[in-house]
């Protein structure tokens, strides 16, 4: 056995040991992972559904609803059947006597809502970090092909992003065909970025003079103090 052999001559990591001693208040957090707390406000009540527009009319349930149902969806991993009834028996212990949208109502109205929401940049000037991915699109014909063994040309796209280094935060995304290059980007990313910037940083495959002027038209340069 070459491996028992020479056990004795490896080199081996000792493991870590941690030493605990605030008993009390680490068990206090362990059970705090556990917990759960809900509340709802005056004005989520309100803006939870509108009166039916005519006698006898289904009541319309407005945004808040239909997000609360997703949030709560997106938490607890589950269908949107199980999610209405999550949420209706959150809503009875809560004692609300508010009505669940069922599972077709939040399936149709989710394609209505803004998937994202405008990123929120630090005050001051920002520093840009521009990168892009593939991104492989699966369609009604891959199970298909996978099926009958057949590959035809795969399709792929090219997702460019600007994200902000100080906050980690994407400010900034563009979707493009794999025929457009990454530097045609930099311009349409460095757009959709609210308030100055100091600096954008990249690859090599940025490097041109239409990305160098592109970028110099919005880097804002500050002035050192005045010498005489």
């Amino acid at each position: 056995m070459p491996n028992k052999h020479n056990d004795a001559r490896r080199h081996h990591i000792p493991k870590m040991w941690f030493k605990v001693t605030n008993w009390a208040s680490y068990e206090a957090g362990l059970r705090r992972r556990g917990s759960l707390t809900l509340w709802v406000s005056d004005a989520a009540l309100a803006a939870w559904r509108t009166s039916p527009t005519t006698q006898g009319g289904q009541a319309r349930y407005l945004q808040t609803a239909i997000e609360t149902a997703l949030m709560v969806r997106l938490v607890f991993h589950q269908p949107l059947r199980q999610t209405e009834g999550l949420l209706a028996s959150l809503l009875d212990l809560l004692g609300l006597a508010l009505a669940v949208p069922d599972h077709t109502t939040i399936s149709r109205r989710a394609v209505h809502l803004t998937p994202v929401l405008a990123a929120a940049l630090p005050s001051g000037l920002v520093t840009l970090v521009i990168d892009s991915t593939g991104l492989k699109v699966y369609g009604a014909g891959e199970w298909h092909r996978d099926k009958h063994g057949m590959r035809g040309r795969r399709t792929w796209r090219n997702l460019h992003l600007a994200a902000d280094v100080a906050s980690n935060t994407i400010v900034a995304a563009t979707l493009t065909t794999t025929g457009d290059g990454d530097a045609s980007q930099v311009g349409p990313l460095i757009e959709q970025t609210r308030g100055p910037i100091a600096a954008v940083l990249a690859d090599g495959v940025y490097d041109g003079d239409p990305s160098y002027q592109t970028i110099a038209a919005r880097v804002v340069i500050p002035r050192g103090p005045r010498r005489f």
